[in-house]
């Protein structure tokens, strides 16, 4: 059966709720789209944009991600490990995470701007070198993942515990390294 392939093609305002073509797309914009619990199976965006587009509990069942940006989009519940891992890269800005999954995946070097990032789960991820930038991280889940390197900086409302993960050369300001101590229930003024 042949896929479908689509090369810098701009999609607006397109509602894929009835379903989805399984392809490769490849320099793609997609822009006001609704992919929310749409089934993404297999399919590959490469150097792919998203603007404005509601993925919510879309299905990414061996879904490639190779160098995609997410912005201003509702990815709520998202099981990115799920995702095939092979060159997997993407960056989020201004986007809604709230209870997305990065189970056991590696994510080196990737950012995460402005982003609603509430329950999170980072268990066993590799975020080395990654960036939270002005992300609130509240009850995200950090255990046993790789953030050297990383930049928590400007995040905000994080509990990281330092014994549970590996933080050699991560990042923090003075006003959120507060995050690193919640396990042991004190009060820094």
């Amino acid at each position: 059966m042949k896929t479908a392939y689509f090369e810098a093609k701009e999609f607006f305002e397109e509602d894929f709720s009835t379903g989805f073509p399984t392809g490769e797309y490849e320099e793609c914009r997609f822009v006001r789209c609704n992919f929310a619990e749409v089934n993404l199976r297999d399919v590959v965006f490469s150097e792919c944009t998203f603007e404005h587009c509601n993925l919510s509990n879309a299905q990414l069942q061996n879904t490639s991600l190779r160098d995609v940006e997410f912005s201003s989009c509702k990815l709520l519940g998202l099981r990115f490990d799920k995702c095939n891992p092979f060159l997997l890269t993407a960056t989020f800005v201004e986007s809604q995470l709230d209870y997305a999954s990065f189970y056991g995946l590696k994510m080196k070097q990737t950012t995460f701007r402005s982003c609603k990032m509430q329950e999170v789960e980072f268990v066993e991820t590799d975020l080395t070198g990654s960036v939270f930038d002005q992300c609130d991280l509240r009850q995200a889940v950090f255990d046993r993942a790789l953030l050297e390197k990383a930049d928590f900086r400007t995040a905000e409302n994080f509990s990281i515990d330092p014994e549970r993960n590996q933080l050699k050369k991560a990042k923090f300001s003075l006003a959120t390294v507060t995050g690193l101590l919640d396990k042991y229930d004190i009060t820094v003024r």
